[in-house]
């Protein structure tokens, strides 16, 4: 009977431990599959969060480009009925005083005409700087006459206003841009930082450079002004406008000014 025990336990033990063998390697399997199945789940959850979060930054960054666009549209709009005001009613009136100075001169005696001199010639230069200035603020005459021409124009009737110099610098063979209205846009850029720059920068001189290349405009407008700390200046309308106009048509707009060394504005618009 002894014997026989002994014989059925020495025959059932490597059974025993085979069957352990098998059932800690089908748990090791579970236990991987399971860790898998998660490492997938966290990875698709994870890669779904990242898209909802980017679909959810690019829809804001559409949104918010809208409202750029809608403000810069509304900008345009009173920009070009400012100047349809100053052509049709102010040119008008100052055409009219012109005229009605001069059926006056020619009334007076000879030895009085000469005073009426300077105030002719002064309502005839302001005159011509109304209907200058009209043109300006006009979109549709900025197309006509061109980008280079607009941005030659505003740097004369600046200079004749109060600045030394004020030239255009063009290098390079001419590049269409991508979309014509992207002229206006820059072209407005360009004419605040001018505005500041009569405003602000007690400047003698101002220069543009436009430079073409053949994938990048890059155009490089400055003064020899005051300047300002970079660091402590507070970011006014006039830079936040020009920098929302800048992002409206993916280019890159760079500041750089120190004390007495007067402002440097940098735009790179993409022709790709």
């Amino acid at each position: 009977m002894s014997n026989c025990l002994t014989v059925f336990l020495a025959q059932t033990q490597p059974v025993s431990t085979a069957a352990e063998r098998y059932l800690l390697v089908y748990m090791i399997m579970v236990l991987v599959i399971i860790t898998a199945l998660v490492v997938v789940f966290f990875v698709v959850f994870q890669k779904r969060k990242n898209k909802l979060l980017l679909d959810r930054i690019k829809q804001q960054q559409a949104f918010e480009k809208e409202i750029a666009l809608a403000q810069t549209e509304s900008q345009e709009q009173t920009l070009k009925n400012i100047g349809w005001e100053l052509h049709d009613n102010v040119g008008q009136l100052l055409a009219f005083a012109s005229m009605q100075l001069s059926i006056l001169k020619a009334q007076v005696a000879d030895d009085v005409k000469d005073k009426f001199k300077d105030t002719t010639d002064a309502l005839k230069e302001s005159l011509k700087e109304v209907r200058s200035l009209s043109k300006t603020l006009n979109n549709e005459v900025v197309l006509n006459i061109g980008f280079e021409k607009s941005i030659s124009n505003e740097l004369n009737r600046l200079k004749k206003m109060k600045f030394t110099s004020a030239e255009l610098l063009i290098k390079g063979d001419k590049v269409d841009f991508e979309n014509r209205q992207h002229e206006i846009i820059i072209f407005r850029i360009l004419q605040e930082f001018l505005s500041n720059s009569v405003k602000y920068s007690d400047a003698k001189n101002l220069k543009i450079i436009l430079e073409y290349q053949p994938k990048i405009i890059t155009i490089t407008a400055s003064d020899d002004g005051k300047g300002f700390d970079m660091a402590t200046v507070k970011k006014g309308s006039g830079l936040i406008n020009m920098q929302s106009r800048a992002a409206l048509i993916n280019a890159t707009l760079e500041l750089h000014s120190k004390p007495n060394e007067g402002v440097t504005l940098t735009l790179n618009y993409p022709t790709f």
